[in-house]
């Protein structure tokens, strides 16, 4: 995840929860994790324990482990956390046994991510995947819920696919989301945008209004809008990355399962792998 310097002053173990809900945006800036978390307060605070919970799970985890410090402050072994912290609170019941299995979600994020860096991360680096991966045993536990429909409205919708990379529903969520983006990294934040509207146009075109309204489709091209769009000078090939990443969400769809981030992270994963092949097969064709 790229990491940006920040200017504001404030605790380390702050700064690294704050890095965490950044880092879902693969940004590093306190002040867009302030905005992240001012979005989940203010659309859906039921959700607020969890995301912290799930956050200093991981961050305690790291540190417990003796993960580089540099890298806990930050946010790298927090961000998992944070969703994975949000889609327990939204989907289970509230009962005694839901904070435990926060902490142990967040904490086992976090060696996830330890590991996946150690092992493998240089070809495929690690994303939102462990939140997938533990993401799809919480749901496998979880009751179905019912998606009460929204009014047509581009804008609300553009905005929920903001949103959704927190799994958040309310167009405020989004746009507290998008301030925080630009005050981090405005031309990363257009690109977002961007790729949430090209998510919503692409569920219009496949017949499904509802989804594009809801931000559905719009949140992974979004995610993968941001991881490629520092390469400001090959604008095309975050429209690779987003062409990818929606294609990767119909094929997902096709599953009748929930993705959450899936798309996202494996359209990145192809990028990188197309990016260290691609180079080699000059060389191999020479050599025919």
């Amino acid at each position: 995840m790229p990491r940006e310097p920040s200017a504001i002053p404030c605790p380390d173990w702050a700064t690294a929860l704050l890095n965490g809900f950044s880092q879902v945006l693969l940004l590093r800036s306190p002040l867009c994790g302030l905005c992240c978390l001012l979005a989940i307060v203010l659309s859906a605070p039921n959700l607020v324990g969890g995301a912290l919970l799930g956050a200093l799970a991981g961050l305690l985890t790291a540190q417990r482990r003796g993960y580089d410090r540099a890298d806990r402050q930050a946010g790298l072994y927090s961000y998992n956390g944070v969703l994975i912290g949000i889609l327990i609170s939204a989907v289970l019941p509230w009962s005694a046994i839901v904070p435990p299995l926060i902490i142990a979600a967040g904490g086992l994020s976090s060696i996830i991510t330890h590991q996946w860096r150690k092992r493998g991360g240089k070809l495929l680096v690690a994303y939102t995947a462990p939140f997938v991966l533990l993401g799809w045993g919480v749901l496998a536990l979880a009751t179905p819920g019912i998606t009460s429909p929204v009014a047509a409205n581009p804008v609300s919708g553009v905005l929920r696919g903001v949103g959704q990379i927190f799994l958040l529903d309310k167009p405020m969520a989004g746009l507290c989301i998008a301030v925080g983006m630009y005050l981090a990294h405005p031309y990363a934040a257009t690109w977002a945008l961007i790729g949430s509207v090209l998510g919503g146009g692409v569920a219009l075109l496949l017949g499904e209004a509802q989804t594009a309204w809801m931000g559905l489709y719009g949140f992974n091209a979004a995610l993968a809008a941001l991881a490629f769009s520092r390469h400001n000078e090959r604008p095309w090939l975050t429209l690779v990355a987003i062409s990818i990443c929606l294609l990767m969400q119909f094929l997902f769809g096709l599953l009748q399962h929930p993705a959450l981030t899936a798309p996202f992270v494996s359209a990145c994963w192809v990028l990188h792998i197309g990016g260290q092949l691609l180079p080699r097969l000059p060389n191999r064709m020479s050599r025919a």
